[in-house]
C-alpha cells in the first residue's frame, strides 16, 4: 500500500509542473475580456460558430453574431469583476472551465467550453446563467 502511494505521489509531483502555465497561457486573456466586460475581446477567442446561452437567450451563432449577443449583455449588466472557479484543462483536446460574472444587476455562473491545442485556442460554447 505504501509503494502504491509512493508511486502515485512521485507521478502527481512530476505531472504537475507540465501543466503549470498553461491556464495563464491561454485562459488568462479571456479571463480578462470577461473581467472588462469587452464582447470585442473576448470574441477574438471564438471559434467561427459557437452555442450559446447568454441569460435564458440561446442558439447556435457565428462569431459575429455571438459578438453583438454579448455586446448587448455586457451593456445590459455592466462587469464588477470575473474569477474563474474550477477548471478542467486537457492540452491538446477539450477543456472547461467555470467562472463567477459580477454585476450590478447580481452573479451569473459562466461555463467556458473550449478545443485547444498547442497553436489554437478556441471558444465553442459558452453560457452565463444567472446565480
Amino acid at each position: 500500500m505504501q509503494v502504491l502511494s509512493l508511486i502515485l505521489s512521485v507521478f502527481l509531483w512530476i505531472s504537475v509542473p507540465e501543466l503549470e502555465g498553461t491556464p495563464d497561457a491561454n485562459i488568462g486573456p479571456v479571463v480578462s475580456a470577461l473581467e472588462s466586460g469587452s464582447s470585442s475581446d473576448l470574441a477574438r477567442f471564438f471559434d467561427s460558430s459557437i452555442s450559446m446561452n447568454v441569460n435564458g437567450q440561446q442558439g447556435e451563432y457565428s462569431k459575429n453574431q455571438a459578438e453583438i449577443v454579448l455586446r448587448d449583455f455586457f451593456k445590459k449588466h455592466p462587469s464588477r469583476g470575473f474569477a474563474l472557479v474550477f477548471q478542467n484543462e486537457n492540452p491538446g483536446s477539450l477543456s472547461t472551465y467555470v467562472g463567477e460574472y459580477s454585476s450590478s444587476q447580481g452573479k451569473f455562473q459562466v461555463f467556458i467550453k473550449v478545443s485547444q491545442n498547442a497553436s489554437d485556442f478556441r471558444i465553442y460554447s459558452l453560457d452565463f446563467v444567472k446565480s
